[in-house]
C-alpha cells in the first residue's frame, strides 16, 4: 500500500543509561524478526521513557507483526500523542494505522504529515491510498494528480488514478499516458503500470483493440520479471485431493463452536465477486468483515511444522501431513488469531480468496463454519484476472495459457469440495447475483443463518474501508457491465476459450 518500507527513525530523547543497550537489543531482535523478544525490550524502554515516540512506534510495529491489531493501534495512538512535528514520523504512524486496518486514524496521521511537508509526493501518495480505501475517490484523485505534478516519474500514481473511476471521452488521461510511453520508461515496473493504466482507460472509452494491445504488452513484461512455475500449482490440486478424498466424518457441532459465532469464509478466484459478497454480508448488523486474513494458511503451516519437528518440507509433503493434524486445535488456533482482526465481533467474514485451497481443512477444523464459494463464468473470470495488475500474488494471471491451466485446476478442486462438502459450502454465482440481487442476497443470508436486513441491498453505502482491488467498484450500486465484457476480446481470447473447452469446461454464456 504505502511507499514506506522499514521505518528508520533518528529522533532521540534523554534516557537513563541502561536504555541505549535496550534500544540496541530491541533493534537486533526486530532485524531477526523475534517480535516477542523485541516487544519485551521495547516495553522496558517505554517504561523508562514513555515520551519516546520512535520507540513507541517500534513497539506498535512488533504488535502488528504479532497480529495484535487493536493493541498495535493503541500503541500507535500513544506514539501519536507524543510525536513531535516530524512528517516522517507521522507518515510512519499512518502506515501503521493503515496496516492495522484503522484507516480513519491513518488518514489523520497522513494529513498531519502532508500539512508538515505539503510538497512531499511520498506523503501525499500514502494519503491518496487511504482515501481510496475509505471510498473518498475524488479526494484520492486530487492527491494522485498532485503526486504526479510533483513527481512525474511516480508511475504507480498514474495506475492507481486510472482505477478510481470510469474514464470518459471527455475526461481521461490517455494523451498523458501515451506521451509517457512515447518518451520511454526506464524501469520495467513503471512501464507495466502505464500499460495497464492505458488498457483500463481505452476499455472505458470503448477502444477495445488498443486496450488489449496495451494489456498484452503490460502483462508480458510483468510475467517476464517473475519466477513462477504453473506446473507446481496444477500439481497442488492433485496433492490436495489425494490428502482429502472424502467428506469428514466429524461434521457434528462441537461445544464451544456454536453456529452463532462460527466464521463465514468467502472463497474463490480473485476478481470473482468475493469483495462484493463480503460487502453485502458486512453490511449486516451481526457481521464484522475482517478482510483478507492469511491466518488459516499460516495456522496450517505452523501446525504441520510442529507435527514434523521443524523439518523443512516440500509443498507436497506439507499437504500430505496436513491431513493428520489435530483439527480441533487447528480451529482454536485460527479463532485465536482472528480474534485480533475482529475484536468483540460475534461473527466475522474472512474473504481471503485462496482459502478455496483449504476447504477440506476448514470443514474439519471448524465444522460449523460457513463457506461461500463465489464464481463467475469461466471466460469472464479469466479475463478479469488477466486485466488486473495485482500488488502481490496470483503470478499465473499474466499469461493467458497459464491462466487457463490454473483455472482448470481450480475448477477440479472446487468441484471436488462441492461434491464432498456440500452441506458446508454454498455455491454463489456472480451473474445470478447481478441478475437478481434481492433474491440471491436472501438465499445467501439464509445459508449463513442471518435474518434479512435491507442494509445488505445497500452495500454501496457501507462506509467501512476496503483495501482490495475492488476498492472503487464496491462504492457503486450493483452493475452488470462486466458480466460479458470479455466478449469485446473474443478473438484475442480465442485460444484460452478453446483450452477451457478442451478440458470439458463450458464457456457458453447461457450456462
Amino acid at each position: 500500500m504505502s511507499h514506506t518500507g522499514g521505518i528508520s527513525l533518528t529522533i532521540r530523547s534523554e534516557m537513563p543509561s541502561s536504555a541505549p543497550n535496550l534500544r540496541q537489543e530491541a533493534q537486533r531482535l526486530i532485524q531477526a524478526k523475534d517480535w516477542r523478544g523485541a516487544l519485551g525490550c521495547l516495553d522496558q524502554v517505554v517504561s523508562l521513557d514513555p515520551h519516546d515516540a520512535p520507540m513507541l512506534i517500534k513497539r506498535a510495529q512488533c504488535l502488528l507483526a504479532l497480529g495484535r491489531l487493536p493493541e498495535a493501534c493503541e500503541a500507535a495512538a500513544a506514539a501519536q500523542l507524543k510525536a513531535p512535528p516530524d512528517p516522517v514520523l507521522h507518515d510512519a504512524l499512518g502506515s501503521l494505522f493503515s496496516r492495522a486496518n484503522d484507516q480513519q486514524r491513518a488518514l489523520s496521521a497522513y494529513d498531519r504529515a502532508v500539512t508538515l511537508a505539503p510538497n512531499n509526493p511520498h506523503f501525499i501518495f500514502n494519503r491518496a491510498t487511504v482515501y481510496r480505501f475509505l471510498g473518498q475517490l475524488a479526494e484520492a484523485e486530487a492527491d494522485y494528480d498532485r503526486v504526479i505534478a510533483l513527481n512525474p516519474a511516480d508511475y504507480e500514481a498514474y495506475g492507481n488514478r486510472s482505477e478510481l473511476r470510469t474514464q470518459s471521452i471527455d475526461a481521461n488521461h490517455i494523451g498523458e499516458l501515451e506521451a509517457l510511453i512515447a518518451k520511454g520508461i526506464p524501469e520495467w515496473q513503471g512501464y507495466v503500470q502505464v500499460r495497464y493504466a492505458l488498457a483500463k482507460e481505452y476499455e472505458d472509452v470503448g477502444d477495445y483493440e488498443k486496450s488489449f494491445q496495451h494489456l498484452r504488452q503490460g502483462a508480458a513484461k510483468r510475467r517476464e520479471h517473475m519466477r513462477y512455475d504453473i506446473a507446481t500449482d496444477v500439481a497442488t490440486v492433485d496433492w490436495i485431493i489425494d490428502a482429502f478424498p472424502a467428506a469428514p466424518d466429524d461434521g457434528k457441532q462441537r461445544c464451544g463452536d456454536e453456529p452463532s459465532d462460527a466464521p463465514i469464509f468467502i472463497v474463490g478466484l480473485p476478481r470473482s465477486g468475493t469483495t462484493l459478497v463480503d460487502r453485502i454480508l458486512g453490511s449486516h448488523s451481526q457481521i464484522h468483515s475482517a478482510g483478507e486474513l492469511d491466518h488459516f494458511a499460516l495456522c496450517i503451516v505452523d501446525a504441520v511444522r510442529r507435527l514434523s519437528g521443524g523439518v523443512k518440507l516440500s509443498r507436497r509433503e506439507l499437504i500430505a501431513r496436513s491431513a493428520d493434524l489435530d483439527f480441533p486445535a487447528l480451529g482454536l488456533d485460527y479463532l485465536e488469531r482472528a480474534r485480533y482482526a475482529a475484536p468483540g465481533a460475534v461473527r466475522f467474514t474472512d474473504k481471503m480468496p485462496l482459502n478455496y485451497l483449504y476447504c477440506g481443512l476448514i470443514r474439519r477444523a471448524l465444522p460449523n463454519a460457513k463457506i461461500v464459494h463465489v464464481a463467475r463464468r469461466p471466460m469472464a473470470a479469466c479475463y478479469a484476472m488477466y486485466k488486473t495488475l495485482f500488488k502481490d500474488g496470483y503470478p499465473f494471471s499474466y499469461d493467458l495459457e497459464e491462466i487457463g491451466r490454473y483455472y482448470i485446476g481450480y475448477r477440479r478442486l472446487v468441484d471436488h469440495w462441492q461434491a464432498t462438502l456440500a452441506a458446508a459450502m454454498y455455491p454463489m454465482s456472480y451473474e445470478a447475483l447481478v441478475a437478481d440481487q434481492r433474491g440471491e442476497t436472501n438465499k445467501l443470508l439464509e445459508f449463513c443463518g442471518l435474518e434479512w436486513q435491507d442494509a445488505c441491498l445497500d452495500f454501496h453505502r457501507n462506509p467501512s474501508p476496503t483495501t482490495t482491488a475492488s476498492a472503487a467498484q464496491v462504492r457503486r450500486r450493483l452493475y452488470g457491465s462486466s458480466v460479458s465484457q470479455w466478449r469485446h476480446y473474443a478473438a484475442e481470447l480465442g485460444e484460452l476459450n478453446g483450452q477451457l473447452k478442451a478440458a470439458g469446461i463450458c464457456t457458453d454464456e447461457a450456462q
